[in-house]
């Protein structure tokens, strides 16, 4: 249909899907899930053929409201719906059904569980001092999660080209209104990694353009991570507490400590440093039909974000080298 560009097959399967108020209401909450799953990657193709879905199937938007307060997510697909719930084999949803998609799904899909398990360990990082023996190796836990993002881009890189993604797949992450507020597509942004700076470097940095892309992401998360940002948001964040961070007998584990950061932060700055080259190339001037990125993110952003992530580093860095407490600043 998405390739016929035939707008009144999309619309007409649309209505077709959506489930009537005693089944909706025996739905599980996986169920609601799968609906929400559904529904959401077609009315996201009338959308990208130009329609506000609720507008041509106004039932829809009661079925979504119900569905997103049934899961308490918001009321559409993210990128949860659209890669991790989504099955793969025959029964795999797709917009296009090229091998190109399959690839930037299974990327989201690969990496959900390490990023999950890291942002648990998140959790216990941020209840434990640089001082402490635990720190260091709940930051080597945490970076070896995230070392996931490199593995995943890189694969995208050998795969996917910046045209296809720009001409072919950003049309499909387009916003559409629920009850007159713009709810985003299935975006690659909704990966947490944002949740991992935050509780890493960025909750007390006073970064203010990074931390509103943080607070606009955070409601399209699970309820869980929406927990663990409301628990860090402005609270001392791991490096902020290891540049504050008494040494004394304690210097061998706050230098541990550094060191283990500078070598997370690393693992992030690589993935970021790919992350920016792939963005560059599909939003420069000859490919991009949009400004930003499906997320909301602007290219200008991700460079900055990268050059945070740096900085972060090199005073972990400093502090692996010179454990003495530096006075509690401003980092962004």
């Amino acid at each position: 249909m998405n390739a016929r560009v035939d707008l009144f097959a999309l619309t007409g399967a649309l209505r077709g899907l959506l489930p009537d108020a005693a089944r909706l209401g025996g739905f599980t909450r996986d169920e609601c899930l799968a609906a929400m799953r559904d529904l959401g990657i077609v009315a996201g193709s009338v959308k990208r053929h130009g329609v506000q879905p609720g507008r041509v199937v106004p039932e829809l938007i009661p079925v979504l409201r119900e569905l997103g307060r049934r899961t308490d997510m918001v009321p559409r697909d993210t990128v949860l719906h659209y890669c991790v719930w989504n099955p793969t084999g025959e029964r795999r949803r797709t917009y296009t059904g090229e091998a190109a998609e399959h690839v930037l799904q299974d990327a989201v899909r690969q990496a959900f569980p390490r990023l999950h398990a890291a942002l648990e360990l998140g959790e216990e990082l941020s209840r434990t001092e640089p001082w402490q023996p635990a720190f260091a190796p709940l930051v080597g836990e945490i970076g070896a999660h995230t070392a996931v993002m490199v593995d995943v881009i890189d694969q995208v890189v050998a795969d996917v080209s910046p045209e296809f993604f720009a001409r072919t797949m950003r049309p499909y992450f387009e916003e559409f209104n629920v009850d007159g507020l713009p709810y985003l597509g299935p975006a690659a942004a909704q990966v947490p990694l944002w949740l991992v700076d935050e509780v890493v470097w960025l909750s007390d940095a006073g970064v203010d353009e990074y931390e509103q892309f943080v607070l606009e992401s955070v409601p399209y998360g699970l309820p869980r991570w929406r927990a663990l940002h409301a628990g860090w948001h402005g609270a001392p964040s791991a490096v902020g507490r290891l540049l504050t961070a008494a040494d004394g007998p304690r210097r061998d584990a706050v230098r541990a400590g550094a060191a283990a950061l500078v070598d997370l932060l690393r693992t992030v700055t690589t993935f970021r440093g790919r992350h920016l080259r792939i963005a560059r190339a599909a939003y420069g001037e000859d490919l991009r039909l949009y400004p930003v990125g499906s997320g909301g993110g602007s290219v200008d952003l991700l460079q900055e974000v990268l050059l945070l992530t740096r900085q972060n580093a090199r005073l972990a860095r400093e502090r692996a080298a010179d454990p003495t407490p530096t006075p509690a600043a401003r980092r962004g």
